[in-house]
C-alpha cells in the first residue's frame, strides 16, 4: 500500500514537473511575443513574430498574428501606393490645367498693346479661343470621370443604329483631320449595327477616340465599324511615334499620359472615359500595338430582337 502511495506521489510530482516546464514555456513565449510585438509598434520592420518556446498551439497563433501582419502591411502598401498616385494625378492635372491659362493670360497681356494691329488682334483672339476650347475640354472630362468615380452617371440606353451615330460623330471632325494635311480612313458596314446603349455616352466614346487619335497619332488615321459575332466592332488606329509595347498595360489607366512632358492638349482620361463607359454599358475593350499602329478596339452587344 505504501509502495502504491509513493508511485502516486512519483507520478503526481512528474506530471507537477511537466506541467512546471510547460508553464514556463508559455511565459516565455508570451514575453518573447511581447518584445517583438512592441518592437513592431515602435519600429517600421518588416519582420514576423518568432516563436521563442513554441508549445502547444502557440505556434498556430504566431502564424495567424503574421498571416494579419502581412495583410495590414499589404494594405498599407496599397494605401501608400494610392496615395502617391493620387498625389501625381493632382499634379499632373494642376500642369494640365495651368498651361492653357498661362497661354491665354500671355495672349491677353499682348492684346493691351496699343500699337497691335486688326490682324494681330485677331490673330490672338482666335489663339486665345482654342486654348478655351482645350481648358473646357479638359475640364469636362475631369467632370466626367468624377461622375463616374462617384457612380453619379445617368443612363438612359435605348436601340440605336449605332452606324449612324459613328458616322455623324466623326463628321464632326472632318476639319480637323484636314488641318493635320490628311483625311481619315472610314469603314461602316451596309449591315445595320443597332446597339442598346446611352446615346449620348456612345457619342462621347466616339469623340475620345477621334480626339485621342488627333492627339497622339501621327497619320494613317482608320475608323471602323461592323458586326461580328453577335456584337458591333468598333475600332480606331492610327500610326503613332510616342506609345510603346510597355505602355499598352497602362493606356487605359486614369491620367495615364505617354507624353511625359504632358505638352499635348491632354489630361490622360480620354481612353479611360472610354473604356468605363463602354463597359457600363455591358461592353468590351482592348487595345494593341503593332508595327508601329495603336488601334482600340470596343464591342457592344448587338441589339436583335423587336422592342430591345
Amino acid at each position: 500500500m505504501e509502495a502504491m502511495l509513493w508511485a502516486v506521489i512519483g507520478i503526481l510530482a512528474i506530471g507537477a514537473g511537466i506541467l512546471s516546464v510547460r508553464l514556463l514555456c508559455y511565459q516565455k513565449q508570451v514575453r518573447h511575443l511581447k518584445r517583438q510585438v512592441e518592437f513592431l509598434r515602435r519600429k517600421d520592420s518588416n519582420l514576423f513574430l518568432t516563436s521563442a518556446c513554441p508549445v502547444g498551439e502557440t505556434g498556430e497563433l504566431v502564424s495567424e498574428i503574421n498571416s494579419l501582419i502581412k495583410k495590414l502591411r499589404e494594405g498599407q502598401r496599397k494605401l501608400s501606393q494610392a496615395n502617391r498616385s493620387y498625389r501625381e494625378s493632382i499634379t499632373s492635372i494642376s500642369h494640365d490645367i495651368r498651361t492653357p491659362l498661362t497661354s491665354i493670360q500671355g495672349y491677353v497681356q499682348m492684346l493691351q498693346d496699343p500699337f497691335l494691329t486688326e490682324g494681330k488682334k485677331r490673330e490672338y483672339l482666335s489663339v486665345i479661343r482654342r486654348r478655351l476650347e482645350d481648358l473646357t475640354e479638359m475640364l469636362n472630362q475631369l467632370f466626367e470621370y468624377a461622375r463616374l468615380e462617384a457612380k453619379e452617371m445617368e443612363w438612359k440606353p435605348k436601340k440605336v443604329n449605332g452606324g449612324n451615330l459613328f458616322a455623324e460623330t466623326i463628321s464632326m471632325f472632318y476639319g480637323d483631320f484636314l488641318e493635320k494635311g490628311c483625311e481619315p480612313e472610314v469603314e461602316i458596314s451596309n449591315t445595320p449595327c443597332f446597339i442598346f446603349v446611352d446615346p449620348h455616352a456612345f457619342v462621347r466614346i466616339i469623340e475620345n477616340l477621334i480626339k485621342n487619335a488627333l492627339v497622339h497619332g501621327t497619320g494613317s488615321y482608320k475608323f471602323s465599324m461592323e458586326p461580328k459575332d453577335g456584337q458591333a466592332v468598333v475600332r480606331a488606329s492610327n500610326r503613332t511615334s510616342t506609345i510603346e509595347e510597355s505602355d499598352m498595360g497602362q493606356i487605359f489607366e486614369r491620367f495615364y499620359t505617354t507624353d511625359q512632358s504632358r505638352s499635348r492638349k491632354s489630361t490622360g482620361l480620354g481612353l479611360s472615359i472610354a473604356r468605363e463607359f463602354t463597359q457600363q454599358m455591358g461592353g468590351e475593350a482592348q487595345a494593341w500595338l503593332l508595327d508601329g499602329e495603336f488601334t482600340v478596339e470596343l464591342r457592344f452587344g448587338l441589339a436583335e430582337f423587336p422592342g430591345i
